[in-house]
């Protein structure tokens, strides 16, 4: 299958915002759609603005403050959370497909993590809510958990998706109203989103979709109306997040950036490692915060890790995300080109040397391609293994025994996840003890999104998924619990 010529997704309200559970039409201009493949504009589309902004944070205060959602049984609540999963479910083909429009993710990517994880995380909250304590009584008084307030969720254009699970359905069934603040790439995905909202029949204010830029996100952050920002991005954006929050002490859940560490160990079958390697450190084109972009070679085999690497890395298809055979599509925006280059670059100018990749493919003369690219002779204190490139460019670190690994490891800003790759199990679970990261993975690659996920460090704090990312919109009250009155 070749690149359509012309968007094909049916996507509603492109000359509107979704306000407070309905379409409101827009009397500003209309702000282009560039698709990242063609490098031509695809739609046209209502960018949010300030008074958008306020609207919609005037409808979820007067929802939660005094409309029936929080004060709704959770059994009612579960019921409309139900309804919109249902939704998204019946038009994930559409938000893969517009998804891949906008953001250049393969349709192949798009299925697994939306209707695999995505599908997965929000089935696994609505089962999880029923279970859990919301309510207690513990000696003599009453713990009860009652919803945060209005949220403000922050998404990603690498997981517009999969994100309404982890952020979202939580934060819904908690009892919150909720802003969902797509980021302006999403423009199209945040629409169908918005329209599976719809579809759900919410009361009125509970859910707002807002696909808006910097200044109008910023803005939403600052609001003294909203309670918590529940963000997924860079962590210079959650440090932007905390101050901007800090005069007020509202909420912050933050899943930030990350440079996790994949440490290959001595006895480690490499034929095995490239298995979950490959994927593990060039997903959507590394454009995603687990994946493994340092590689820990031991010394006596990093020439054969880094051969393995390279036949791994040229083997990937870079092409049409359309395309069923190509692996890698383009980078989803040009900036983010601009900045992969730079970073190869300044490695480059550092001592570091490209084994592969470095470049943008020859055979495409458009769109924001660039080659998987693979460093070597990289050591840790270099740009490229301290910052966040977040593109695909991978470094190979030498080290020289375990301690020296679990050196190397923590030795970053970062601590949102790591792989360790090793026969002898026992072994890994010691180092495992000694990282200091949110998630390790064990002869495999990724992170569960069924099990709490999160990072140390400034790779954020707070978790999504599972009971923990239920409870994190919470607030706990305990009601003390005296003599009867006579």
């Amino acid at each position: 299958m070749s690149h359509p010529s012309q968007l094909d997704v049916e996507v509603p309200g492109l000359d509107a915002n979704f306000i407070a559970g309905s379409w409101r039409t827009a009397t500003g201009e209309l702000t282009p759609v560039v698709s990242p493949t063609t490098e031509e504009v695809i739609a046209r589309v209502a960018a949010p603005t300030m008074e958008d902004a306020d609207a919609a944070v005037a409808a979820a205060r007067a929802a939660f403050d005094a409309g029936p959602w929080p004060r709704m049984s959770l059994a009612e609540r579960l019921r409309a959370c139900e309804r919109l999963c249902d939704a998204l479910e019946a038009r994930l083909a559409r938000l893969n497909r517009a998804w891949t429009f906008e953001s250049g993710p393969t349709i192949a990517h798009g299925e697994m993590i939306n209707d695999g994880a995505g599908v997965a995380i929000w089935r696994q909250a609505l089962e999880l809510a029923p279970t859990l304590a919301w309510e207690e009584e513990r000696q003599g008084a009453l713990v009860w958990r009652e919803p945060v307030g209005t949220v403000l969720g922050i998404l990603t254009f690498n997981g517009p998706i999969v994100l309404m699970g982890m952020k979202i359905v939580p934060a819904l069934l908690a009892g919150c109203t909720v802003i969902v603040k797509h980021a302006p790439e999403s423009a199209l995905t945040a629409r169908i989103i918005a329209e599976a909202v719809q579809a759900a029949d919410f009361p009125e204010g509970v859910v707002s979709v807002l696909p808006a830029g910097t200044e109008v996100s910023q803005y939403l952050v600052s609001h003294p109306g909203i309670d918590m920002v529940a963000l997924t991005g860079g962590t210079a954006i959650g440090v932007d997040v905390v101050k901007r929050t800090a005069d007020r002490l509202a909420r912050t859940a933050l899943e930030l950036g990350g440079k996790s560490p994949a440490i290959i160990g001595e006895d480690a079958d490499l034929d095995a490692v490239m298995q979950t390697l490959g994927a593990g450190s060039m997903g959507f084109m590394g454009q995603v915060c687990v994946n493994l972009s340092r590689v820990l070679a031991p010394r006596s085999r990093y020439d054969e890790v880094v051969d393995a690497l390279v036949r791994t890395y040229e083997g990937m298809r870079v092409g049409d995300p359309f395309a069923a055979d190509v692996d890698q599509g383009p980078l989803a925006v040009a900036r983010a080109r601009d900045r992969v280059e730079q970073f190869v670059d300044g490695a480059v100018a550092e001592g570091a040397r490209i084994a592969t990749g470095g470049r943008r493919p020859a055979h495409l003369n458009r769109g924001w391609f660039f080659e998987p690219t693979l460093l070597t002779d990289v050591h840790n204190h270099m740009t490229v293994a301290q910052e966040e490139v977040f593109g695909p460019v991978t470094s190979v670190i030498a080290y020289d025994d375990a301690d020296d690994a679990v050196r190397i490891a923590n030795d970053s800003r970062f601590g949102l996840a790591c792989s360790i790759y090793a026969s002898d199990t026992n072994k890994a679970l010691a180092m495992a003890r000694r990282i200091r990261a949110g998630g390790v993975a064990i002869n495999c690659a990724g992170v569960s999104l069924t099990h709490p996920f999160g990072g140390y460090k400034q790779s954020g704090w707070g978790r999504e998924c599972g009971p923990e990312g239920l409870l994190e919109f919470t607030q706990i009250k305990q009601v003390q619990l005296g003599g009867a009155a006579s």
